[in-house]
């Protein structure tokens, strides 16, 4: 029921915005701007927010009708002595209780602290099945031993990780070309979404880099910056999430639903 809810079109793709950068990097958005954003994304064909515990109180409750809640449950800050070290700053059990429709981990594959990240991936995913909540893994080639963080052999590894520990689905840093990125969903048994790359001026870029991702036989994009930071993060998601579930069509009173909020903000 939760995977359902996540995958609100019928389809099996997926357009995520991650809005959990503030623990690494500091704010993201003024104070009082994250319920209004959370308004604008559910009325414009975003499936899903990735955030932070403490985080949720600041949403109105009803923003979650129609848009999912995936509560992410590890951080680690750009301050520390190793900022590839993850710890987990949260449960599954707690996710639960905040009507959450899945979690989230992050794993730097080749990190100093890769034994740790590894070892939690695999107690939250227990604990996943447990209270029947699917698990978005992140993972990531990062630290210092590895050279080529889109190497496809390393990305299809780390995609096997997270499928032999019990994650749902995986997200992947993109490969070098359309036709490794290819290889590496062809080789995962889970379906793989794709980081949504660096920050971009231009949103004909950011469609563009889109659409390569899904000719990449990927399931979808978790993006963050190109879509909070936009002059408009309402227009390009949309126009995002009609290049994901295209053709896309928002019901009208699901749209209607958030516009209300939108206002009543």
């Amino acid at each position: 029921m939760r995977l359902r809810r996540l995958h609100r079109y019928g389809d099996d793709r997926l357009f995520i915005v991650p809005l959990d950068h503030s623990v690494a990097d500091g704010p993201i958005l003024p104070g009082d701007q994250l319920d209004p954003l959370i308004g604008t994304l559910a009325g414009n064909g975003v499936d899903a927010v990735v955030l932070h515990k403490g985080r949720v109180a600041f949403v109105d409750p009803r923003r979650f009708a129609n848009i999912g809640l995936i509560v992410h449950l590890s951080a680690s800050t750009m301050h520390a002595r190793d900022p590839d070290a993850k710890y987990l700053v949260s449960s599954v059990e707690n996710a639960v209780r905040m009507a959450a429709d899945a979690v989230s981990i992050h794993v730097n594959l080749g990190s100093d602290e890769e034994g740790t990240q590894i070892a939690d991936l695999g107690a939250v995913a227990d604990a996943c099945a447990t209270w029947s909540i699917p698990l978005l893994a992140m993972m990531y080639p990062r630290g210092p031993r590895i050279t080529d963080p889109r190497d496809p052999a390393l990305l299809a590894h780390a995609a096997s990780l997270a499928t032999d520990l019990g994650a749902d689905i995986v997200k992947l840093p993109w490969a070098h070309s359309t036709e490794e990125m290819r290889d590496v969903v062809r080789q995962s048994a889970i379906p793989v979404i794709t980081a949504g790359g660096p920050a971009e001026q231009d949103p004909a870029g950011v469609l563009a880099h889109v659409s390569r991702m899904l000719d990449g036989g990927t399931a979808g994009v978790a993006m963050g910056r190109n879509i909070f930071q936009a002059a408009d993060p309402g227009k390009i998601a949309r126009r995002v999430a009609e290049v994901v579930h295209s053709p896309l069509s928002i019901d009208a009173e699901f749209s209607a639903a958030g516009s209300a909020l939108l206002t009543s903000s």
